[in-house]
């Protein structure tokens, strides 16, 4: 994982544990499970279940309350809550030649730039 993913939060130029509640959360239904899981984005190998959402998140949150403290124990790296993180806007992707030039004659076609019609495409997706 890279820096920003594994970088612990400072607070007052101390090291703060950051608290459960900032993490990112989703909860569904499981056919499988016959019962609702909830997830946490930043630790994807954690789940947990409940009869209700509300059960399966309040599961999931005293989890990760567990996660945090036994990583600050160990002194382990502890991920930034997704919330937190910045993000500079900047993207390098890469793509097959023959793709790239099939999005710059788009592009040129449209009277767009290349950077343009690609914000337009991933906005037009959402």
């Amino acid at each position: 994982m890279n820096k920003t993913t594994k970088k612990q939060v400072k607070k007052g130029g101390k090291e703060s544990l950051p608290k459960a509640e900032h993490y990112l959360y989703s909860v569904g239904w499981s056919e499988k499970d016959e019962a609702f899981v909830a997830r946490v984005a930043e630790f994807p190998s954690l789940a947990a279940h409940g009869d209700t959402q509300e059960e399966a998140l309040r599961e999931i949150k005293d989890v990760v309350g567990f996660v945090l403290n036994d990583l600050k124990e160990s002194d382990e790296p502890i991920p930034e809550p997704f919330g937190k993180r910045s993000f500079s806007g900047r993207l390098v992707l890469r793509m097959p030649e023959y793709m790239h030039r099939q999005l710059a004659l788009e592009a040129m076609r449209q009277g767009v730039s290349l950077n343009q019609l690609l914000n337009l495409k991933l906005e037009a997706g959402r």
